[in-house]
């Protein structure tokens, strides 16, 4: 099921802005959490990580 455009939008803001996976509320993305890391893959909010 994708995610609204909105949600996505922000996401997309708030990964901008930090070096590691972190979920739309901002708060860092767990390595045991496969079930969000595909979610933030599948969305193509992988691509915008600061580097």
């Amino acid at each position: 099921m994708p995610i609204a455009p909105r949600v996505k939008k922000n996401w997309i803001d708030i990964q901008e802005k930090c070096p590691v996976p972190v979920n739309a509320l901002g708060v860092k993305i767990d390595t045991k959490d496969q079930a969000t890391l595909r979610v933030w893959k599948q969305e193509g909010v992988d691509q915008f990580v600061k580097k």
